[in-house]
């Protein structure tokens, strides 16, 4: 019998604090701007969509933020996740590279985004806030917010981008579940979603015209705060805990890695799974940080570097980072939570210094390296996911055709339980990738 090596990590070894990689930085990030001046955004302009706790975290420089009891007696119920040696798509690859993928699919809504939700509901909770309001492009986010809201004592509304509010039912059944209440955006219950609705190329939406329509509901109500799932500094701070247990994993296996590969929309996810090993880079590791976003919406690879909108109709601080432009209008892909003009801030700068590489990748071949990775691994990736496992299977080639023993690590972000039908185009028009001798004489990424 094949020897499966997973790592599990004892819950006396789950991190205690979040790292904060502005601490380490050897440059100054740009600072977030007001859209109305154009000058340095200051904390109490922001409290007008976040509390007070998160803007401060927003702020914070400290290296290491303690992550709060009742988040960690949260975090308690899914983590720490496994570190999982991906042997069966090594064998399948003909490969000398060791492959291993973070598995976050085991979060009680699906995703890493419970990482942040759980963090961010606390907050807010604590600073007395009872009403928040959000957008989610794929659900994932929405859900993990719904779940969280339900913990807390929360409500939660929810602006799902159309196009996935009409392909994804189950989804919103899942937020339903947790109480979070969801509409399709852009919708007519808001001034946002109308406008955007007068132009029916707009009609399928984005993660931009649903943020507009989430926060226009904050600044128009004293009670209610918004809450984002990726991006901003605090939710990739809340995602290091993923970063900082495969450092203690790795560490228990003997591994350095060579490469630590995540999909890319937001930057939540790819953030936190990098940034605690990005500070070794300063001094003098060799870790090559990969990026994969879709070529549909290929932000980091063809967007501009500078300060652009967060949201579609310009109501969140202005941000330097990678952007095709709060206009733009993604098509409609499968992967959702991917579909967003910009990037974080953090990361767009390592990827202006060089330290992180994007790759842009076409959708089919993502969904020939999910349904690679179900076959030989046993489990189904979500969409977004399966541009990080494209990803890895383009280096572990790479060392098959080098020789070279890297070791290659990916953050696995979220099932595909309810999302098989994304499936269902790709299982018909590639069933020889279930052929598991076929490859062992090509890669997937030729057939």
């Amino acid at each position: 019998m094949k020897k499966r090596t997973v790592v599990n990590l004892k819950s006396e070894e789950l991190p205690r604090s979040w790292y904060n990689i502005k601490a380490d930085l050897p440059f100054k990030m740009d600072p977030p701007l007001n859209p109305a001046t154009n000058e340095v955004i200051n904390p109490e302009d922001m409290m007008a969509i976040f509390p007070k706790s998160i803007v401060e975290q927003e702020m914070s420089e400290e290296r290491f933020i303690p992550i709060p009891e009742p988040v960690l007696d949260e975090y308690a119920v899914f983590r720490p996740s496994p570190l999982i040696r991906a042997t069966f798509l090594e064998e399948y690859l003909n490969t000398p590279a060791r492959i291993y993928y973070k598995y976050e699919g085991n979060s009680p809504t699906g995703s890493h985004k419970t990482n942040t939700a759980i963090a961010q509901a606390y907050y807010n909770k604590t600073d007395g806030i009872t009403e928040l309001t959000t957008e989610t492009g794929a659900g994932q986010w929405g859900s993990a917010l719904s779940y969280a809201g339900r913990k807390f004592g929360l409500t939660v509304r929810v602006f799902m981008v159309r196009n996935s509010f009409q392909s994804k039912p189950m989804r919103q059944h899942m937020m339903r579940m947790f109480d979070g209440t969801v509409e399709p955006s852009p919708g007519e219950n808001t001034e946002s979603g109308r406008n955007f609705l007068k132009d029916r190329k707009n009609f399928s939406g984005s993660l931009g015209m649903a943020i507009s329509e989430a926060i226009e509901i904050v600044l128009n109500s004293k009670t209610k705060k918004y809450s984002l799932g990726s991006v901003l500094d605090h939710v990739l701070l809340h995602q290091t805990v993923i970063g900082l247990e495969v450092e203690k994993q790795l560490e228990m296996l003997g591994e350095k890695p060579s490469s630590i590969i995540g999909c890319h929309g937001g930057g939540s996810n790819f953030g936190g799974t990098i940034l605690p090993f990005v500070k070794r880079t300063f001094n003098g590791d060799d870790i090559e940080f990969i990026a994969c976003e879709p070529e549909s919406c290929p932000s980091l690879s063809k967007g501009e570097y500078r300060y652009d909108s967060g949201d579609s109709a310009g109501f969140t601080p202005l941000l330097k980072m990678y952007t095709l432009g709060r206009e733009f209008v993604p098509p409609a892909i499968h992967a959702g939570g991917l579909r967003y003009h910009g990037a974080a801030p953090l990361i767009s700068r390592l990827v202006k210094e060089g330290i992180v590489t994007p790759i842009a990748f076409p959708q089919e071949e993502t969904f020939r390296a999910g349904l690679l990775f179900a076959t030989t691994e046993g489990i189904i990736p979500a969409p977004e996911s399966c541009h990080a496992i494209a990803g890895a299977v383009r280096k572990a080639i790479e060392a098959r055709e080098t020789g070279e023993e890297k070791v290659i690590v990916f953050t696995l972000s979220g099932n595909g339980a309810l999302d098989l039908s994304s499936f269902t185009s790709t299982l018909e028009a590639h069933r020889d990738v279930l052929n598991f001798d076929k490859l062992r004489e090509s890669s997937i990424v030729e057939q």
